[in-house]
């Protein structure tokens, strides 16, 4: 899930070695000792054939220290500075007393009995021990929120000041996608989180200082991630421009100069104190000093790993950086979005897993995380135990440097480095303990953890996988299932019983087939990572074997985005739910009732199958079982309004499984979730009324996964940037794209239609009529189908409707059934032109709470006063119309 906030429901001892691997069965047992087991004991250990274990309960002593400070970070960060004082003395004084009690009893000589004093004394010490995290967490909390207040850059912000800083880089820049806003495509914009060192307003003093801050890099309209001399394989990722590809290639640590306009953060509570806006004219980033020699390695490997990737397909090609060092910026929007439908976003961000995968190398299978013996490659090179901690405390150190210190990053090398620290000094491992400790470490030594989504999602999942994964796996066992298959369901269930309350909150949605693609997917992410390790490794030095590498590694990885795009073009994959914090609690809620139930499902395979049938039907939904139960897509009908937001996508009826789209809305997974539900697999012609964002956006969503035979546009190529997104999305999908004029008359099945405007026109000059923009442009269409006639205006303003009052299909106007209203039901009507149309229904496509007041009261009370049903999409959702002839009838989803 972001930002940050991706699950990372495989952590640590989920994807390597087995789930359960904090209670998996020894897999060694019975067999001779090892030959290695004596370099091990060399180093001061008493390993016997054994192999000992840790048994008992588990150790909870650190988990109320963590979770304390936790709490107390979250809640100090932004408060006033006496308040956190206050805090932190308070716990101290009381810490502090609880200490002194035992020796204040001994002084006054009282009697106790030894073994209560013993137990008083040890409550005394863990409570006295909690307050001490307190006052720590919310000292370190304090310090860090002052960074946010102290100095000249807030004071600037809130002037909206123009100012001169120096700054150096703190992460990876990253671009936004490109969105839609009204009827334009907003351009992407590099997002760089930096530290300004020194600041001088416009005509004023210069200042040192270190404060956090984002800058908002505007690149003039260049997008996405290559040259333009270089087109994309892939057109879904867009195109690059040289000035963009410099700031987006900037390392941290490097020192920048830049002219910006200081703004304060959105919202309170963020960790940055200003938004610094830079515009560039796509002049390169003015570099004043260059990044440090470990960055610099660092990204080398980093754009090894992308060399070497370059040839592999689409989805392998930007998958496998994202898996191997978290680099996502290859993966288009229409990926990322299946990821999230099926609860797969953990494997773009680096986790705790890629860290657990590359230790089991050194250290042998998480399944023996409790033993004392080692199965990896350190006792086969005749390592000490010491040596191998060692190695394994600098390979944490080089995967967070390349990797970067995402919190999920973060978190798995802070528990890995607690482990190999008891490996080191020979005390038995426990990974609960080792959580905790990297928990309260992490928080004390960055506060703003304690807000991070990525963070809690981290942890949770593999407190999951270290809890509730065992036992369930044990339940699983113990009723006849498969070892391997329990591990597995018990460690995607238990992570995904614990993350789902908190990933409703972020993407207002409950997946129905995470935990079957979460398990599928795991079949190769180990693979992959490791595969694209060893390509990241050997990429600086022998380019051709790391792009064989690369190459292996591709398969698994196209097999994980295969994975998530089926899942996410299913049906029933999700179900919509309050994104709230009392939207999480009922989820959770819900969830223990659902495992309340299944325990005593379990003991009825019967009734096991029937609710994993019901389970499959609600997600596969058969095509006659969604229109029986929802009633959606009516019986018969002849064409569907899609609610698509403020923007326009309709659907004409041409056959079983077919319709003619006419316009794609801002959004893809809009129009996709629209034609999925109808049942749309085959598309003989697109027609793209103009070429505004809010009509032309979505295209992606209706190419996907269906057969497309034409797209068919109107003849201004205006805006030229999104006429040109069309035709490389068209080029990519291999559709080939022709111009509309008006007399052209096409059939598909029972459908036909007429093209009435805009007139025919020479390739350079505008056709008669349309001279106002791309709206007075707009392909305007009289379809035909099953006895009824429907009028589709597109965005057409008063001129160009006035324009086709006079022309000679005007008389073909009058009395039409239907009218998709033009411009979304704005204000500019040629009310002259809706008299003489008279239709009996009016259909207005617009976004709920718009801020342009789509659709316009007078409007709307025109088409009534000439005796017209009126319905809209954002108060009656989309809308179905059905009927023949004099039947019309009309129903909403």
């Amino acid at each position: 899930m972001s930002t940050e906030a991706g699950t990372d429901a495989g952590t640590d001892v989920g994807r390597a070695g087995g789930p359960g691997a904090a209670g998996a069965p020894d897999a060694t047992a019975g067999r001779a000792p090892s030959t290695r087991a004596p370099v091990h004991a060399a180093s001061g250990h008493r390993l016997g054939a054994a192999h000992p274990r840790q048994e008992g309960p588990a150790d909870l002593r650190l988990v109320p220290p963590a979770l304390a400070a936790w709490a107390a970070a979250a809640l100090v960060l932004d408060a006033p500075a006496n308040w956190a004082v206050g805090v932190a003395a308070c716990s101290l004084l009381m810490a502090g007393a609880l200490l002194l009690r035992p020796v204040r009893d001994r002084r006054r000589g009282q009697r106790r009995d030894r073994r209560r004093g013993r137990s008083r004394g040890g409550r005394h010490a863990a409570l006295a021990a909690l307050l001490l995290c307190v006052a720590a967490s919310t000292a370190s909390a304090a310090l860090h929120g002052a960074d946010l207040r102290r100095g000249p850059v807030p004071t600037l912000a809130r002037q909206f000041a123009t100012v001169t800083a120096e700054v150096e880089v703190t992460a990876d820049p990253r671009l936004t996608r490109p969105r839609v806003r009204g009827n334009r495509a907003v351009p992407p914009t590099v997002l760089i989180e930096a530290d300004v060192r020194r600041v001088t307003e416009t005509g004023g003093a210069t200042a040192v200082t270190r404060t956090p801050v984002l800058l908002l890099v505007d690149v003039g309209g260049e997008t996405g991630n290559r040259a333009p001399d270089k087109p994309p394989k892939d057109s879904r990722a867009p195109s690059t421009g040289p000035g963009t590809s410099r700031w987006l290639g900037l390392l941290p640590t490097t020192r920048l100069r830049v002219t910006a306009r200081a703004a304060p953060p959105r919202q309170r509570g963020d960790r940055i104190a200003a938004v610094l806006r830079v515009r560039v004219d796509r002049r390169p980033p003015d570099v004043v000093a260059e990044p440090s020699a470990t960055q610099r390695l660092a990204g080398r490997l980093r754009a090894g790993l992308r060399e070497a990737t370059e040839d592999l397909p689409a989805d392998a090609r930007a998958l496998l950086p994202g898996l191997v060092v978290g680099d996502t910026s290859r993966v288009t929007p229409e990926l990322e979005e299946a990821f999230k439908e099926t609860d797969l976003t953990h494997t773009l961000a680096v986790s705790g897993a890629n860290f657990t995968i590359v230790l089991a190398l050194l250290l042998g299978p998480p399944g023996l995380a409790q033993r004392s013996e080692r199965r990896g490659l350190a006792p086969r090179l005749g390592l000490h135990l010491r040596t191998t901690a060692l190695l394994g405390g600098l390979l944490a150190l080089a995967f967070v440097v390349v990797c970067r210190p995402d919190p999920s990053v973060l978190r798995a090398a802070a528990c890995g480095s607690v482990a190999l620290l008891a490996l080191a000094t020979g005390r038995r491992r426990s990974l609960l303990p080792a959580l905790a400790t990297a928990v309260l470490l992490l928080v004390l030594y960055d506060p703003w953890l304690s807000r991070s989504y990525g963070f809690l999602l981290s942890v949770l999942a593999t407190g999951a996988l270290l809890t509730l994964a065992p036992r369930w796996s044990a339940a699983l066992r113990r009723r006849r299932v498969p070892p391997r298959l329990a591990e597995a369901l018990a460690a995607a269930g238990a992570a995904q019983a614990l993350c789902a309350p908190v990933v409703v909150v972020l993407s207002e949605r409950v997946s129905l087939v995470g935990v079957p693609c979460n398990l599928l997917a795991e079949l190769a992410v180990a693979p992959a990572t490791v595969l694209g390790f060893a390509a990241l490794a050997t990429a600086p030095v022998l380019m051709p074997l790391a792009k064989a590498l690369a190459w292996c590694g591709g398969w698994p990885a196209g097999w994980i985005a295969e994975i998530a795009r089926t899942g996410a073009g299913l049906p029933g994959a999700g179900v919509d739910w309050p994104g709230s914090w009392a939207g999480a609690a009922l989820l959770a809620l819900v969830t223990v009732g659902v495992l309340l139930a299944g325990r005593r499902l379990l003991r009825h395979p019967w009734w096991c199958g029937v609710c994993a049938l019901l389970l499959v039907l609600v997600v596969v939904q058969p095509p006659p079982l969604p229109r029986v139960i929802k009633g959606w897509p009516p019986p018969g009908w002849r064409m569907v309004m899609c609610d698509v937001g403020q923007g326009d996508a309709l659907v004409l009826a041409a056959g079983e499984n077919t319709g003619v789209v006419v316009d794609a809305g801002p959004d893809p997974a809009l129009v996709d979730h629209c034609l999925r539900s109808l049942g749309i697999t085959r598309v003989p012609l697109v027609l793209l009324t103009h070429f505004h964002a809010d009509h032309v956006a979505g295209l992606s969503g209706v190419l996907r996964g269906r057969s497309v035979g034409a797209i068919e546009t109107t003849a201004l190529a205006e805006p030229a940037d999104q006429a040109d997104a069309v035709r490389r999305r068209a080029a990519a999908h291999g559709v080939p794209v022709r111009r509309a004029a008006a007399g052209e008359q096409r059939r598909s099945g029972p459908l036909s239609w007429q093209v009435l405007w805009p007139p025919p026109s020479p390739p350079t000059t505008a056709a008669p009529g349309t001279e106002g923009g791309p709206n007075d442009a707009s392909v305007t269409l009289l379809v035909r189908t099953a006895g009824l006639r429907l009028l589709l205006l597109g965005d057409l303003e008063p001129p160009a409707q006035r324009a086709l009052a006079r022309s000679p299909a005007a008389a073909a106007l009058h009395g039409v059934d239907v009218l998709k209203v033009a411009h979304h039901g704005s204000a500019h009507q040629d009310f002259a032109l809706m008299r003489h149309i008279a239709p009996r229904l009016a259909l207005i496509s617009c976004g709920e709470d718009n801020s342009y007041g789509h659709p316009a009261p007078d409007t709307v009370a025109a088409l009534r006063a000439q005796g017209a049903t009126v319905l809209r999409t954002d108060r009656d959702g989309a809308l179905a119309v059905a009927g023949t002839g004099r039947e019309l009838r009309v129903a909403g989803d």
